[in-house]
């Protein structure tokens, strides 16, 4: 069974890659639409200062989304990352007021999120519960664990030497801080996904998990080991999140779920598991920092960013479904022409 699965897989990767490319040249199409546009509405929009603070503005969602993709290559959801960034930002508030030091800090808040993510991983692998109900019901504990540490007050005067990582630029370049971070994550999950053994093992697990278990693969714990790793770096978007705004709060990220998941699935990620490349995800987080960048510059109101990731939230998900159902349409055509030929024919 395990082997004609696999069988199966394989014949059918080349044909995945060549839609993902087809995917990925689309957005691309779209991201210079979007910057022809905005250059239209601003003659801000092309310059290296808007690029700084458009890729900053982006930063911490470009984070949570890049582990997202690989829970979602496995066909499981967390939507409680933007709850652990806010949560990690309270901690971090709450020790800075109680003496602790920045380098003390950070690794309890990096901790902090590891343990989220580990409780996900423990209520979908060993509880068997579905990750969408799991992590919409850890969404709002962990944000409520926010508000009992933190409360609605906001905590500043953090150290100057901190702050500027959260949005200054490297020296001699217009690349900030955060976006380096990004690219170094972009660059080590994309080695991991598409070089590597459990990259493959990722991809087996989305497009059959029973047949990915039959065949020695451990699938409870690469499960595991991606929550853990979601929860982590989205701790790691509170820490930068904070530096980046000067302060902390436990409302910190509340909304961010929707532009994460758009770019997820906007990249290509099929929310059925067993598809999607970093690539796609990277080039969706492009587009949607530019499409942001671009209504702001020209003066439109937030609610409209919304209704435009939520549109592009439902046309990457319709789109491919309607081409599938449309290939399935022209093949049972062809089938019931072959068949119905010879008898046409007698």
């Amino acid at each position: 069974m395990s082997a004609n699965a696999g069988a199966s897989a394989a014949r059918a990767y080349p044909r995945r890659l060549s839609e993902l490319a087809r995917w990925e040249a689309l957005i691309f199409v779209l991201i210079v639409a979007t910057l022809i546009f905005g250059s239209g509405l601003s003659d801000r929009f092309l310059t290296l200062t808007n690029f700084s603070f458009a890729s900053k503005d982006i930063a911490e969602i470009a984070l949570m989304a890049l582990p997202l993709a690989l829970i979602v290559i496995t066909a499981e959801i967390d939507l409680s990352v933007a709850s652990v960034l806010g949560l990690s930002s309270a901690v971090l508030g709450e020790l800075w007021l109680a003496g602790w030091s920045m380098e003390a800090i950070i690794p309890v808040c990096l901790a902090i999120g590891a343990l989220c993510g580990a409780f996900n991983a423990f209520c979908v692998t060993r509880l068997g519960l579905p990750s969408l109900a799991v992590t919409i019901g850890t969404l709002t504990m962990y944000r409520g664990l926010a508000l009992v540490v933190l409360g609605d007050q906001g905590v500043t005067d953090f150290p100057a030497e901190w702050t500027r990582f959260g949005f200054e630029d490297i020296p001699g370049t217009s690349i900030p801080y955060p976006i380096a971070l990004v690219a170094l994550l972009a660059v080590g999950l994309a080695v991991l996904l598409h070089a590597t053994r459990l990259g493959r093992e990722i991809y087996a697990i989305g497009a059959n998990e029973e047949a990915a278990r039959f065949s020695g693969i451990r699938v409870k714990r690469i499960k595991s080991m991606l929550f853990v790793l979601s929860g982590t770096v989205a701790a790691l978007a509170g820490i930068v999140y904070s530096l980046r705004l000067a302060s902390a709060r436990a409302n910190y990220g509340e909304g961010f779920e929707l532009s994460v998941v758009a770019a997820v699935v906007l990249g290509g990620v099929s929310i059925f598991g067993g598809k999607g490349t970093i690539l796609g995800v990277v080039l969706a987080l492009i587009l949607l920092g530019a499409i942001r960048s671009a209504l702001t510059l020209g003066d439109v109101s937030q609610e409209w960013v919304l209704i435009v990731t939520g549109a592009l939230l439902i046309a990457a998900v319709l789109g491919p479904n309607l081409v599938q159902r449309v290939r399935e349409a022209r093949a049972h055509r062809r089938d019931r022409d072959t068949w119905s030929a010879p008898s046409g024919e007698g």
